[in-house]
């Protein structure tokens, strides 16, 4: 556990084992790694824009438990973003199949049923008047 965090901010280490691959690997896992940054802040924006423009509604606290689900799912995207970066680069290093990963289907189902329980509260008329 704390050598795969201390990848997380010494990068050097990751690339001391292994052979170097082509650049343009390396290159691919941080543009991936940027696009995985993206969509956790855009998350966190959204759980903010929740928070502060989202009226009341009727249920009690819904507003802020939405607010505070996409705020921890925005994190929780950043740390599996740099988790994914270190062990794909790593993979790639010591010439392994890159590592896989269920966490973008989790996500997707996630985002998926929150959209279609915001429908619902959005149909019944969640909002006060």
């Amino acid at each position: 556990m704390f050598r795969t965090v201390r990848q997380w901010f010494d990068p050097r280490e990751v690339r001391s084992e292994g052979t170097r691959p082509d650049y343009r690997y390396s290159l691919a896992n941080e543009r991936t790694f940027l696009a995985w940054i993206r969509t956790g802040l855009a998350l966190i924006g959204g759980g903010l824009a929740v928070a502060g423009f989202l009226p009341q509604l009727r249920v009690t606290h819904l507003r802020e438990g939405i607010a505070v689900v996409l705020l921890v799912l925005g994190g929780a995207i950043g740390l599996h973003a740099v988790d994914h970066w270190a062990r794909s680069e790593r993979a790639m290093r010591l010439d392994q199949p890159l590592p896989p990963s269920r966490f973008p289907a989790v996500l997707a189902i996630a985002l998926a049923l929150g959209a279609l329980l915001l429908v619902l509260i959005l149909a019944v008329g969640g909002m006060r008047e």
